[in-house]
């Protein structure tokens, strides 16, 4: 991504804001788009460039919220609230003629662009780069730009212009020939470039050595690419002799394994860091040792594992980039799908569990880092669309879920739910009903149908999961009690208050008996039980329980665990229900010390507490900093979280409240007004909220009370 000045803003295909460049993989397309982009760079004729990879729609969103990053100063990690400020942002603007070009490269799928197209402008320009032919893509501002292979003319052109920049001049009857031979396909024909001048042979060998290699593997290769006749084949001959030139480069036979490992992980970006961890030097040694004769299987280090893919790069066989940590390698997928289809088939499957393991290991347990995070999504999901089966066998592997976790804990909720409720139906498919794993991501999908916003289903779910995980492994373990914490969890959070407390002290007592005082889930338990306590009136009860508790899990998990810092929260908010304002106040201070520490200042946590420090200020009697403090928090949930978000609308409210209390009742009752007509609009008109900020409006106009939104944090068991 770049930004300038000057010139005028001249992407072709006058009269048409969106051309959409269509072509078989290899053909070019990414190429041209860049040759296009950056000659209008170099000619000044843009004021800004972005670039995105198009693959899916989580990769343009995140996309574009960077863009939004560098332009606006957003925080990408609220990926679709940043998004929409950046579209927002190239909207045409009488005042500022703003030249910009946005490339969406190789998009899968045009729904994936549903709400999230470039405005059409005078002054800017979309270029999208894709193989399909959707009827989404034609029409009103849109030109289709077919690109097929290579005329004969281009593709001997093409050679004979590389070669001459390393100073190679072939005849011209040999040149036509490999480009026959290599079906004029762009990519195979720059591959054959780097062959020809690092392995230092005439054209003449090199087509002898494919018309060799082409017969050898004719029967092994389907026709992965839908090239016509036997192109597929040819172009995978050129493709293997180049992975052997690498292979022997130092350090030697390490490029083919590396090679395949990529092989099975998105084809627009490969963190550096999945390739060189433990999981992936464990592959590269297995491979290594099991050449006759090695005897340094365990000598395979980051710096053997990174010259690897530099011998990859050499050949032409990746891009490697070490300075973009989170898209280090790229590597076309026509060639991913060439490595993968060689494979046999329990080869395959292996090799898809050491990258499912390499991406877990890369994993960070706390999501500080959005660009990795999605790129380690996108992984992901590459490896399960082209090898699901074995990411469950022989069970389901643990990515399938994190990824699923990582999507809610990016704020993608409805995402979330959608990728564990596949993962439950296929765990459900392919291990059966019984099977442990299916019964873990069908707990998963409860959790995630309440934190959708649906508590009763999620009771409903657990109560079904409770009975099956009884039959299926018995009363005592470990997952029943997890799913037995969940069903009173999520009775509680739908309002069966009564049933969910006794509920946990039934549990507590099972808990206390299988696994011990000191088990994180039997602490957990006891939190929900002071919890509900307060609930049900008794603050100082509830502090009380929270003290005794926090005693206890400062000794069992430390003072940074999570678990330790929420159960501070609570007891500060306890404490201040109990009638001491100004302690939780202080206490929640010290506490937001140690989150952003820990989390983060944008984490969801160190916000919530953020929202406490102002609210319990103000009880004490600072009406006037609540507000400024709710001011200055509103701003940062807009900004991470998006201005529809309920944690943003809730702080609309506050914000509100405390203007009024501090004596500024004309901006409290504007401010409800507004904050009225966008809770209709996001939440619909009979929505609690929506029916109680009304009641706001009417006390600010001297009738009745308002109810001040308070956060408490809760504790709730966790999936195993």
């Amino acid at each position: 991504m770049s930004a300038g000045s000057a010139g005028g803003c001249g992407t072709g295909g006058a009269g048409f804001p969106y051309q959409v460049l269509v072509g078989l993989g290899g053909v070019g397309k990414t190429q041209l788009a860049a040759h296009h982009a950056r000659t209008l760079w170099q000619t000044a004729r843009l004021d800004l460039l972005v670039w995105v990879t198009a693959a899916t729609r989580d990769a343009v969103v995140t996309g574009y919220a960077q863009a939004a990053a560098e332009i606006l100063g957003a925080d990408p990690a609220s990926p679709e609230s940043a998004a929409c400020s950046f579209l927002a942002w190239l909207e045409p603007k009488p005042t500022a003629a703003r030249r910009w070009l946005v490339v969406l490269d190789d998009l899968a799928d045009p729904a994936d662009l549903r709400n999230l197209w470039p405005p059409a402008s005078p002054h800017g320009r979309t270029l999208i780069t894709t193989r399909r032919r959707d009827a989404a893509l034609i029409g009103h501002d849109r030109r289709l730009v077919p690109m097929g292979l290579f005329t004969e003319d281009e593709a001997v052109a093409y050679l004979t212009t590389a070669l001459a920049a390393h100073d190679r001049h072939e005849p011209a009857d040999e040149l036509l020939g490999l480009a026959d031979d290599l079906g004029h396909l762009p990519l195979a024909l720059s591959q054959a470039v780097a062959y020809l001048t690092d392995v230092d042979v005439d054209c003449a060998t090199y087509r002898h050595r494919l018309s060799d290699r082409a017969r050898t593997l004719s029967d092994a290769l389907p026709d992965p690419s839908g090239l016509p006749d036997d192109q597929a084949t040819t172009v995978a001959a050129a493709w293997s002799l180049s992975i052997e030139c690498a292979d022997r480069l130092p350090p030697a036979r390490l490029a083919r394994p590396m090679l395949q490992l990529a092989s099975m992980l998105d084809p627009n970006g490969i963190p550096g860091a999945v390739l060189t961890s433990p999981p992936a030097l464990g592959h590269l040694a297995r491979y290594r040792g099991a050449v006759p004769g090695r005897t340094d299987a365990a000598e395979v280090t980051v710096w053997d594992a990174t010259q690897a893919l530099r011998a990859l790069h050499r050949l032409s066989l990746i891009d490697h980039a070490p300075d973009s940590p989170h898209h280090t390698v790229r590597v076309h997928q026509l060639l991913q799908r060439a490595i993968r289809d060689l494979l046999p088939a329990e080869q395959h499957d292996r090799l898809a569990r050491t990258a499912a393991d390499a991406l877990m290991a890369t994993w960070p347990d706390i999501e500080r880092d959005t660009t990795l995070v999605q790129a380690l999504r996108a992984g992901t999901e590459a490896l399960t669309l082209h090898s699901e089966d074995a990411l469950y066998r022989p069970d389901a592997h643990p990515v399938l879920l994190r990824n699923g976790l990582s999507l809610g804990e990016a704020g993608q909720v409805a995402a979330a739910l959608d990728h564990i409720r596949r993962v439950a139906d296929a765990a459900r498919e392919k291990l059966g009903p019984d099977h442990l794993d299916a019964l873990t991501a069908r707990s998963h999908l409860g959790s995630w149908q309440g934190a959708a916003g649906d508590a009763a289903e999620a009771a409903t779910a657990f109560e079904e999961l409770h009975k099956d995980l009884e039959r299926a492994v018995g009363p005592d373990h470990p997952g029943t009690l997890v799913a037995r914490g969940k069903l009173a969890y999520w009775r509680g959070e739908a309002g069966d208050t009564a049933g969910a407390a006794t509920a946990f002290e039934e549990l507590l007592a099972d808990r206390l008996r299988v696994l011990g005082p000191d088990d994180p889930d039997t602490l957990i338990t006891r939190g929900n039980l002071a919890f509900l306590r307060g609930e049900t009136g008794d603050a100082a009860g509830a502090a009380t329980a929270f003290e005794e508790l926090l005693a206890d899990r400062l000794r069992v998990l430390g003072p940074d665990h999570p678990d330790t810092l929420c159960t501070r929260g609570n007891l500060a908010s306890w404490r201040g229900e109990a009638g001491d304002a100004a302690g939780a106040a202080t206490a929640f201070e010290e506490l937001l010390t140690d989150l952003e520490r820990v989390l983060g200042p944008d984490h969801a946590d160190t916000l919530c507490t953020r929202s406490n420090i102002a609210s319990w200020r103000g009880e004490a009697g600072d009406t006037t900093g609540a507000a400024t403090a709710f001011e200055e928090l509103l701003t940062d949930l807009e900004r991470v979280l998006g201005p529809d978000h309920p944690a943003a609308l809730s702080t609309r409210g506050n914000l509100a409240y405390w203007q009024g209390r501090a004596g500024d009742r004309e901006a409290s009752s504007r401010a409800f007004k507004d904050l009225l007509a966008d809770l209709e609009r996001v939440l619909g008109p009979d929505h609690p909220d929506a029916l109680g900020t009304r009641d706001d409006i009417a006390y600010w106009r001297g009738r009745r009370p308002w109810r001040l939104i308070t956060n408490r944090i809760r504790s709730v068991a966790r999936d195993d």
